[in-house]
């Protein structure tokens, strides 16, 4: 996401390479813009499929949804004539696990993100398109109108709201990760890392968080060790020989890494997590369209009506991303700071 400062790296997300970006099992992402395979037409009317083709980084999950005609009576005319929402998604090149990436059948866009578009796109009674571009891409889509909404892990900042307008749906955090027998856990108090030695990527805003929290301790006559690590494989290596008790990273690449490990000797799991935004605002990650579009409210009242129906919550469960539920949909909350994002 194009924002100045070690902030941005991070709100670019996952897609940038900060997570486990790229799948060892071998899927990928063609280069340049596509419009990515739809294939919940395969399944009965009413029916969204979430977690299909994820090559075990979700449980897939068949929901029942059907159009909300009290929402999509709200829908801009534009929108409602032609019967579909083209959804961007900014997959390309390489995609991002768990939260966007090309599935296992080699053509088809699935991921945390893709889901809850098809999902949203059902209760508004519309047919889902995606379209799959670079980051960069997927926000001149939306300004040439090529797009209609964006649901790519774009989190609500006030730089962002001047060109965008935003229906939040889910927490935008960091996480930490330690071995499932751990018994250390982050319990939002940064002087519980007193002592530990915790891993980080460089150049991102989880390296900025943990190194003011470094200097705090300092402060306080307290240690804390950093460690960097070329690529995740060294960080788990690490990890599971006991070189570092935890690592700070995005907190759905640590949700897929601890589903990706459960059934192994080196599994995972989550021991806490911090709001992306910092201690004094809750990040949020939302669906972003045109200012003045008219899509903010309704894509809002689909959210709360999944979230009110169950839906949601089985859509995150399904790709074990529980812990970042929010209770409602936003449109246009507080974000992240001007001087900050």
């Amino acid at each position: 996401m194009h924002t100045p400062s070690l902030r941005s790296r991070l709100l670019r997300g996952l897609t940038a390479g900060t997570a486990v970006a790229t799948l060892a099992t071998g899927l990928s992402a063609c280069g340049g813009n596509s419009d990515a395979v739809d294939t919940s037409g395969s399944k009965p009317s009413g029916t969204v499929t979430v977690g299909a083709l994820s090559n075990g980084a979700a449980k897939v999950t068949d929901l029942k949804v059907s159009e909300v005609r009290s929402i999509s009576a709200k829908l801009p005319k534009s929108i409602a004539r032609k019967g579909k929402l083209v959804i961007g998604v900014g997959a390309l090149p390489t995609g991002s696990v768990p939260l966007n990436f090309v599935g296992d059948d080699q053509k088809t866009l699935t991921g945390v993100e893709p889901d809850f578009g098809r999902l949203v796109a059902a209760v508004l009674g519309l047919k889902p398109e995606l379209k799959n571009s670079t980051w960069e891409n997927l926000f001149l889509g939306i300004d040439s109108g090529k797009v209609d909404v964006a649901f790519s892990n774009v989190t609500d900042t006030e730089e962002r709201k001047k060109k965008y307008e935003f229906a939040t749906y889910r927490q935008d955090n960091l996480g930490f990760e330690v071995p499932k027998k751990s018994t250390w856990n982050f319990d939002g108090d940064y002087k519980n890392l007193a002592g530990k030695t915790v891993s980080v990527s460089r150049g991102t805003n989880q390296e900025k968080v943990l190194l003011e929290w470094k200097a705090k301790l300092k402060n306080e006559g307290k240690d804390l060790t950093v460690k960097y690590y070329p690529d995740n494989n060294s960080v788990y290596l690490a990890l599971n020989s006991g070189k570092i008790d935890t690592h700070f990273g995005p907190n759905p690449s640590i949700a897929y890494h601890t589903t990706h490990t459960a059934n192994t000797p080196n599994a995972t799991r989550s021991a806490g997590k911090f709001s992306g935004a910092g201690a004094k605002l809750q990040g949020l990650i939302a669906a972003t369209s045109k200012k003045d579009s008219g899509l903010a409210k309704p894509v809002a009242e689909a959210v709360n009506y999944l979230i009110k129906h169950g839906q949601y919550a089985n859509w995150l469960a399904a790709w074990n991303l529980s812990n970042e539920a929010v209770k409602t949909s936003q449109v246009n909350p507080p974000g992240l700071p001007l001087d900050n994002s």
